[in-house]
């Protein structure tokens, strides 16, 4: 009598369902928080610089739109680099702080920016780049007054877009706006889904779904 081959388990189907909702995620709230505040990052001092300070100013307990409009008016104000933030009076960086909305925190804020600028200038000549070097990056961030684990999740997820050696860098936050979405959570899952020049774009529309539910809403009707 013959034997009756058993046939292979069919494996499961691939989920192509994760692709659409990466997909209309990135069409309806694909950008960074530094496209947001007016910053082309490159791998230059200025606009790294500008990315720092933007992380400290969203580590805050304020809406991140606040926080990004006073990232703008600092910069307006002409305090885009270390220098001219050291250079810049404690009331001029509180003046334009309460330009863009960011008043709760504003006093405390142009101390730790003040005080964060001029150990730029001692330790690094004022050039983020010269940290980018160090093997203890995460720890000489943690230095900068203002920037906490939050601020160095915020900074190294935007950066990761020129410093690709921190990458894919998708933090508790971007984890928990994927879980939201439906989205694996393991960062090396997460960077799958994207190219290597979208990550930080993802990872900041990740964030985006995680601090609010309307953003989960349209992918969900955009996918």
């Amino acid at each position: 009598m013959a034997q009756t081959q058993t046939r292979p388990e069919a494996k499961p189907a691939r989920r192509y369902g994760d692709r659409a909702t990466v997909r209309a995620l990135l069409e309806t709230h694909g950008q960074t928080y530094a496209e947001q505040a007016g910053i082309t990052l490159r791998d230059t001092p200025s606009p790294l610089y500008r990315l720092l300070v933007l992380s400290l100013l969203l580590s805050a307990r304020i809406r991140a739109d606040i926080a990004v409009a006073a990232s703008r008016a600092l910069s307006d104000a002409g305090m885009k680099d270390a220098r001219r933030m050291a250079d810049a009076t404690w009331q001029q960086r509180v003046d334009a702080l309460g330009a863009g909305g960011y008043r709760r925190y504003d006093e405390r804020t142009s101390t730790q920016l003040g005080h964060g600028a001029e150990l730029l200038l001692k330790e690094f000549k004022g050039d983020l780049r010269r940290m980018r070097k160090d093997p203890r990056t995460a720890d000489r961030l943690r230095e900068v007054p203002g920037i906490g684990p939050t601020g160095i999740d915020i900074f190294l997820r935007e950066a990761q877009e020129v410093w690709p050696e921190y990458g894919p860098y998708f933090d508790a936050k971007a984890q928990q706006g994927a879980e939201r979405l439906g989205l694996p959570t393991s960062p090396g899952k997460l960077a799958g889904l994207v190219a290597e020049r979208d990550r930080a774009r993802f990872a900041a529309a990740l964030v985006r779904a995680a601090l609010d539910k309307k953003v989960v809403e349209d992918v969900r009707e955009a996918a």
